[in-house]
């Protein structure tokens, strides 16, 4: 059994990867229509993967498909997706889901009413070393975990009508960057209890922050670090993911991004050794992670279609976008007030 998508916003990241590597190359899945404000670019996307090319929302919304993927910009989600859902569609969002938590809360109520589904596109939780990473981290070979760091940074100089650098609409390194990287770590670590966060703009002329750091404490008591920029050289950032605990470590460079595979090691300790003063490091040696890898975009569109088909909840669910909201609107709220900020 397939469903049959249809994309809003066919342009951007949906051109680039969603609709070629996830819905076209899903095996439960069909791409049925387009839209986009850009008509050339429509036509073009919707001739290219054989779907139809919408001339209006209404004609967007009127169609046969189960699904509708939005990815258009954030400041556009709130009210597409209560579209979508009171023409019953299920619904795929692009993260951040809208642009308050008010409006995510908007938006799961909406889908509730419609009786419709509603996930959020944190693709990198789906990375096979990622979740190779969890199955070590739940299976405690890293003891008791506490730290974390996940960096994720670009070169993205001022552009015309670029939304990623105005925060009216959505733009930001820790709304666009860091959302991902606090999504992985809490998958990692568990949900976040306190933020602090310092953003600023040490390089990009634009509205938005192009630098933003974060630290986070989670609610087992373990520490976190992201760190998200706009304004480092792509090839100077390593995009690194860490993770510590009593009885050892994964490292790796490459995997948080939109590629499928990087560099992981873990070095894990059988037991906890005794003090040693020299404190000797071995600067090799490890256990490379490579799993096969899985194209992200193809497993995220996989899984919301699986739950569509079977009824039950997306594995990214429409809940875990409006906290990632939350915890973001903390992160602003802590580099506003130069001070903490504890979540319920």
């Amino acid at each position: 059994m397939k469903t049959k998508w249809a994309v809003w916003g066919s342009g951007g990241i949906a051109r680039r990867r969603t609709i070629p590597e996830g819905i076209v190359k899903a095996e439960n899945a069909e791409l049925t229509a387009v839209f986009d404000v850009n008509p050339a670019a429509n036509t073009e996307v919707a001739a290219q993967f054989g779907a139809k090319a919408c001339a209006s929302e209404e004609e967007l919304l009127s169609c046969d498909a189960d699904v509708i993927y939005v990815a258009t910009p954030a400041r556009l989600h709130c009210s597409q997706v209560k579209r979508a859902t009171a023409a019953g569609k299920h619904v795929l969002c692009e993260k951040p889901l809208g642009m308050t938590v008010a409006e995510s809360d908007e938006m799961l109520e909406a889908c509730a009413s419609a009786g419709v589904k509603l996930g959020t596109g944190f693709m990198m939780r789906f990375h096979s070393q990622h979740q190779a990473a969890l199955e070590l981290v739940r299976s405690a070979r890293l003891g008791t975990l506490v730290f974390g760091r996940a960096q994720l940074s670009c070169w993205y100089p001022p552009i015309d009508g670029a939304w990623r650098q105005s925060p009216g609409q959505g733009g930001g390194s820790l709304m666009d960057l860091g959302g991902h990287c606090i999504d992985l770590l809490e998958m990692f670590f568990g949900r976040a209890r306190s933020v602090s966060c310092l953003t600023g703009n040490l390089v990009q002329n634009y509205a938005s922050e192009d630098t933003a750091v974060v630290l986070l404490e989670f609610a087992s008591g373990a520490k976190g670090v992201v760190d998200c920029l706009f304004c480092v050289p792509d090839s100077s950032s390593r995009n690194r993911l860490e993770i510590y605990g009593s009885l050892g470590s994964i490292l790796a460079e490459g995997t948080i991004g939109q590629g499928e595979a990087g560099a992981m090691v873990a070095r894990l300790e059988g037991e906890a050794g005794a003090y040693e003063a020299q404190q000797r490091r071995d600067s090799g040696g490890g256990v490379s992670i490579c799993p096969r890898p899985v194209n992200m975009y193809r497993a995220e569109v996989e899984a919301f279609s699986q739950a569509v088909i079977d009824d039950k909840s997306p594995p990214v669910s429409g809940e875990d976008g409006r906290w990632s909201q939350r915890i973001l609107a903390a992160c602003y709220e802590s580099a506003r007030i130069g001070a903490r900020v504890t979540l319920e």
